[in-house]
């Protein structure tokens, strides 16, 4: 039962800056459903924090999304709202950019994981 809930979310969803969204959108994970949502958002310097946020809710309520990938440095802007993200679906991925290398000590996941572990 629990895997038909699940069945339906089929896509990617991304939340970046202009090179790594062109990249995701190359390699083909972008979509508009049928009420004109995107499945991405470009940020740039005139991305406020509150268009992320409301992106990022969207998303998350979102049946169709099954993973949301953030590059790191933009997920800082709404590191509170991350941290308190739990479901399992979406699964939320901090990802590197070009510009940003990538922190484990920061990435959400990876700081769960060892609180599960108790490291």
């Amino acid at each position: 039962m629990a895997s038909a809930t699940h069945k339906d979310r089929t896509l990617i969803a991304a939340i970046g800056d202009e090179d790594t969204i062109t990249g995701l959108l190359l390699a083909g994970i972008g979509d508009i459903d049928i009420h004109q949502r995107p499945n991405f958002l470009v940020v740039d310097s005139k991305t406020t924090q509150e268009q992320i946020e409301e992106r990022f809710t969207e998303y998350t309520a979102r049946k169709d999304i099954a993973i949301i990938l953030i590059n790191q440095h933009v997920a800082e802007d709404i590191r509170g709202i991350l941290d308190e993200y739990s479901a399992a679906f979406p699964t939320v991925l901090e990802i590197p950019s070009k510009e940003h290398p990538y922190d484990p000590s920061k990435d959400s996941v990876l700081k769960r994981v060892k609180l599960l572990f108790g490291d």
